[in-house]
C-alpha cells in the first residue's frame, strides 16, 4: 500500500514538472526569434539627460535620453542611444531607471542612420514568478484535483494556441473552428478534473445544450445590432496585414464562444455536484424535492456568477466608462454613447453571456435530478 502511494506521489511530481517545462516552452517561445529580427533586449546603463514637462491639464511627464546595452542577439554588448526627449507629449511610461530591461526596435531615417526606440519593458521574470505563485496556490489548496485543473488549463491553452488561432489565421471559418476547439477544451476540462463517469457525461450534455443556445443568441444579436467586429483597436493591425483574410464578424462570435466556456463549466459542474450530494445525504427525497433544493443552491451561485461576470467586464471596460463620463459632460447623450460599436459590443457580450449562464443552471439541475439515480 505504501509503495502504491509513493508511486502515485512520484507520478504527480513528474507530471507537475513536465507541465511546468512544457508551459515555459509554449508561453515563452519568442526569445528564440528575437535574434533574427530588429527587436532587441537591452538594459538601461545610464541616463544621459532628463527633462520634466507639464501637460495642459497640469500633469507632469519625464522624458529621457538613455544609454542602453543590447543583451541578446549577435549584437550583444553593443551600446546604443535612445533619444526620448522630444516635442511629443507622451505619457510617463517613458520614465526609466538604470538596470531596467527593455525591448528596443530600430529603423533607418532618410540619412540612413539607425534610430532606436523603446517598445516596452521586459516582463518575463515577473510573469514567470507570478505563474509559479499561481501554481503553488492551486496545488496547496486544491491538491490532486488542483493539479488536474492545472493540467486541463495547460492543455486548453495548447488547443487555443496550436489549433484555434492558427486555423483562423489560415482562413478557416472562425465559428466552426471555435466550436470544435470549445468541444475539445470542454472534454479536457471536465474529464480530466472530474474523471470519466456519469457526472462528467451529464456536465458535457448540459454545457453543450447551454452553449448551443448561447451561440444562437450571440449570432442573432450580432446580426440585429449590426456589429462588425472591427471596434477593437487590434483589428487595425490585422487589417493592415495584407497576408490575412479574416471574417471579423465571425471572429467576434468566436470570442463570445470561447469566453462562455469557462463560466458555463463552473455553474454546470457545481449544480450536478449539489444534486449528487443531496441524493447521498437523503436518498428518500423525490425528484421534485431534489430539484427544488438544488435550484435554491443554484440561484445563490447564479447571483454570484452574474455579478462576477458583470464586474469583470466592467473592470475591462473602465476606459469606456470614463469616455462616457467625459462625453456626458461635453453634451453627448447616453443614447449616442451606447450606440458606439465598441460599447455595444461589450453590452452584447455581457448580456448574452449572462443569459447563457442563466439558462445553464436549470438545464444542469434537471438533467442531474433525472439521470443521477439513488445509490
Amino acid at each position: 500500500m505504501k509503495n502504491i502511494k509513493l508511486f502515485r506521489k512520484q507520478n504527480i511530481f513528474i507530471s507537475i514538472l513536465a507541465v511546468l517545462l512544457l508551459s515555459l516552452f509554449f508561453v515563452f517561445p519568442v526569445s528564440a526569434n528575437n535574434d533574427k529580427g530588429s527587436v532587441y533586449k537591452a538594459e538601461v546603463i545610464d541616463i544621459l539627460d532628463e527633462l520634466e514637462k507639464e501637460n495642459e491639464d497640469g500633469s507632469k511627464i519625464v522624458q529621457q535620453d538613455l544609454l542602453l546595452k543590447i543583451i541578446n542577439s549577435e549584437r550583444e554588448g553593443e551600446e546604443i542611444i535612445y533619444n526620448g526627449i522630444s516635442d511629443l507629449q507622451v505619457t510617463d511610461l517613458d520614465y526609466f531607471n538604470v538596470s531596467d530591461k527593455v525591448f528596443v526596435d530600430s529603423y533607418k531615417n532618410v540619412d540612413d542612420e539607425e534610430i532606436f526606440y523603446i517598445t516596452g519593458f521586459v516582463r518575463n521574470t515577473s510573469l514567470i514568478w507570478l505563474f509559479i505563485i499561481f501554481i503553488i496556490a492551486v496545488l496547496l489548496v486544491g491538491r490532486f484535483k488542483g493539479f488536474k485543473a492545472l493540467l486541463s488549463l495547460f492543455l486548453s491553452f495548447v488547443v487555443i494556441i496550436k489549433f484555434i488561432l492558427p486555423s483562423i489565421l489560415n482562413g478557416q471559418n472562425p465559428i466552426i473552428i471555435s466550436l470544435l476547439g470549445a468541444l475539445i477544451i470542454l472534454a479536457l476540462i471536465i474529464y480530466i478534473t472530474e474523471g470519466i463517469k456519469k457526472k462528467s457525461h451529464l456536465a458535457m450534455l448540459a454545457i453543450l445544450s447551454s452553449l448551443t443556445f448561447t451561440v444562437f443568441l450571440s449570432w442573432f444579436f450580432i446580426r440585429v445590432t449590426r456589429l462588425t467586429g472591427l471596434a477593437q483597436e487590434e483589428t487595425i493591425f490585422l487589417i493592415n496585414n495584407g497576408n490575412l483574410s479574416l471574417d471579423f464578424k465571425g471572429l467576434l462570435l468566436a470570442g463570445f464562444i470561447i469566453g462562455a466556456i469557462g463560466v458555463l463549466d463552473d455553474i454546470v459542474v457545481g449544480q450536478i455536484e449539489s444534486v449528487e450530494q443531496i441524493r447521498e445525504a437523503n436518498p428518500s427525497l423525490s425528484n421534485r424535492q431534489v430539484f427544488n433544493m438544488s435550484y435554491k443552491i443554484g440561484n445563490t451561485h447564479l447571483g454570484a456568477i452574474i455579478n462576477t461576470l458583470f464586474l469583470t467586464y466592467t473592470g475591462a471596460a473602465l476606459p469606456l466608462l470614463l469616455l462616457f463620463i467625459v462625453n456626458n459632460q461635453s453634451g453627448v447623450s447616453f443614447e449616442n454613447f451606447i450606440n458606439l460599436e465598441v460599447v455595444s459590443t461589450e453590452i452584447v457580450r455581457t448580456l448574452v453571456g449572462s443569459i447563457g449562464i442563466i439558462a445553464s443552471m436549470p438545464i444542469a439541475t434537471l438533467l442531474a435530478t433525472v439521470m443521477l439515480k439513488k445509490k
